[in-house]
């Protein structure tokens, strides 16, 4: 399993099938159904209806939100390269390779609170951040690829090139994303990084 992904809000309530009205409130719950993490939105009666959801195999995590719907029209304009697109674009590509520029991207645009964590889980002794997009209401799977200190130049290098060329640069531009480098077999895994502060300032 890739450990990356992305779950766009639903747009009607999974428990009723009624579509969600503007500024309704919902509640996302967060299942492990072993070879994937699944979100389900459902309204708040439905919600008050199936009791403790705390209770149901394979929960993680709930929070609630408030549904915001599309505007009518899409808005036309050139719009730059900016993280949260660069990051969308990496994790479609479902290519490993850019693992550590995901991580990267999801941390920049935490701490600019674009993005808002919502819970920290491990799965197979990896550490999985639950992140959502508060405006659209996208969550955003990112895994912890374990780096360290002597890969984080490269890394960041690589997210620069990205930010500033795009996913298909122009030949002259050629983005390549290095593999990250091998840890060295005297250095232990990553420690746990309990807090979000912890996390952003070790980057």
């Amino acid at each position: 399993m890739n450990e990356w992904n992305i779950q766009s809000r639903a747009h009607a309530c999974e428990a009723c099938t009624q579509p969600f009205a503007d500024q309704q409130p919902y509640r996302t719950v967060l299942f492990d159904e072993g070879k994937e993490l699944r979100r389900s939105d459902i309204c708040e009666p439905c919600a008050k209806k199936t009791g403790d959801v705390r209770e149901r195999t394979g929960f993680i995590s709930h929070w609630n939100g408030v549904y915001e719907a599309p505007p009518a029209q899409p808005v036309e304009a050139i719009q730059k390269e900016t993280a949260e697109t660069v990051l969308r674009k990496v994790i479609e590509q479902n290519d490993p390779r850019y693992a550590p520029a995901a991580y990267i991207l999801a941390v920049m645009l935490e701490r600019k609170r674009i993005l808002k964590i919502k819970e920290q889980i491990k799965r197979d002794g990896q550490r999985i951040f639950i992140y959502e997009q508060p405006k659209t209401g996208d969550i955003f799977t990112i895994a912890d690829p374990g780096l360290h200190l002597n890969q984080l130049e490269q890394v960041q290098h690589d997210v620069a090139q990205l930010l500033e060329h795009g996913l298909n640069p122009p030949a002259a531009a050629a983005v390549e994303i290095s593999e990250p480098a091998a840890k060295p077999a005297a250095v232990e895994a990553n420690p746990t990084v309990e807090t979000t502060t912890e996390k952003t300032a070790a980057i």
